[in-house]
């Protein structure tokens, strides 16, 4: 009867997903304990609408989770391929020099918001508080860039306040957690509003065998 039931749900995930999910990908024991971080690399594919091989590559390289976002991200604004900014990452260019060389401004940075953070977001809007004129001077630190660059892909990917990511954030709460959390408070709304079976299921809701992503490299850029 489980097999039955997980059958359906990988159906119905599949269909209603831009691009097909294999099981390396979905993988997914996705709980509490695992902090969903399956479930992060699940939504970064989602997201930034890459095939499910592109986010296995970047995770493989050795780069850390929560950078990943940001490898899409510049990517996207640079019109190269993910893997092109992840060898510059790796070879130890900062992000900042990486936006930069692909004449990009720190301003794909900015994400308004309505109050006035504290850390680890007070610095960084500290400089967008300064005149627009002066914005091509601003220079973020790597943390400046993975915490914006995350607040917008978590905050547009589930509709979500990024007022609230960022206190979710000044919490000490990492991204796969907030992501994850952020999921698990929408599943609970849905029921509660009486949706439909297919809508109430989500990935996080789910047991599902454990499936490991093997990663190659385990060294740390910062």
């Amino acid at each position: 009867m489980y097999k039955g039931i997980l059958f359906c749900f990988l159906s119905v995930l599949f269909l209603s997903c831009p691009f097909s999910y294999t099981k390396e990908m979905i993988g997914l024991n996705v709980s509490g304990d695992k902090e969903g971080l399956e479930y992060f690399y699940f939504s970064i594919g989602n997201y930034y609408k890459v095939p499910e091989k592109e986010v296995i590559i970047i995770k493989q390289k050795g780069i850390p989770d929560d950078e990943i976002p940001v490898v899409f991200f510049i990517a996207n604004c640079a019109k190269v391929k993910p893997v092109t900014i992840l060898d510059l990452r790796l070879k130890n260019m900062t992000w900042m020099d990486i936006t930069l060389k692909y004449g990009l401004k720190p301003e794909i940075f900015y994400i308004p918001i309505k109050l006035n953070p504290g850390p680890p977001y007070g610095k960084a809007y500290g400089y967008f508080k300064k005149p627009r004129n002066t914005w091509d001077k601003i220079v973020l630190t790597n943390d400046e860039i993975i915490n914006l660059v995350n607040l917008k892909f978590i905050s547009e990917y589930h509709g979500y306040a990024p007022e609230e990511v960022i206190k979710m954030r000044s919490s000490g709460k990492k991204f796969n957690e907030i992501n994850y959390e952020i999921q698990k408070i929408k599943n609970e709304k849905n029921v509660k509003k009486g949706k439909s079976e297919t809508e109430k299921h989500s990935v996080t809701e789910k047991k599902f065998d454990e499936i490991k992503i093997k990663s190659r490299g385990k060294g740390k850029r910062r």
